[in-house]
């Protein structure tokens, strides 16, 4: 391989990966808890989108149970934009991690 269609290589990956990372930004991962009274909106990048609560789940005697709940949806919320992530850019190295990504 000639050092040409090596640099030629790495621009075209070099522009999916950052045509990947913006496609993160815009993509969304739903996750819920409590048998979906407490769901969540997370960004591809893991980013709180929006936060939605069934008031039936508001019980002003029982206030850590909500917190838990809505503890329990952000953090999957998170590992599934975290997981979408992985999918798409490692597609694109190949598995391999690379710094920033």
């Amino acid at each position: 391989m000639s050092n040409r269609q090596f640099m030629r290589q790495a621009q075209q990956l070099q522009a999916a990966l950052q045509k990947a990372q913006e496609e993160l930004e815009t993509a969304t991962v739903e996750a819920t808890a409590g048998g979906g009274v407490v769901r969540v909106v997370v960004t591809g990048k893991g980013l709180l989108q929006s936060v939605k609560i069934d008031p039936q789940a508001v019980d002003p005697k029982d206030v850590a149970m909500l917190e838990e709940l809505v503890l329990a949806a952000v953090n999957e919320g998170q590992q599934k934009a975290q997981e979408m992530a992985q999918r798409k850019l490692g597609a694109l190295t190949g598995g391999l991690k690379l710094p920033g990504l």
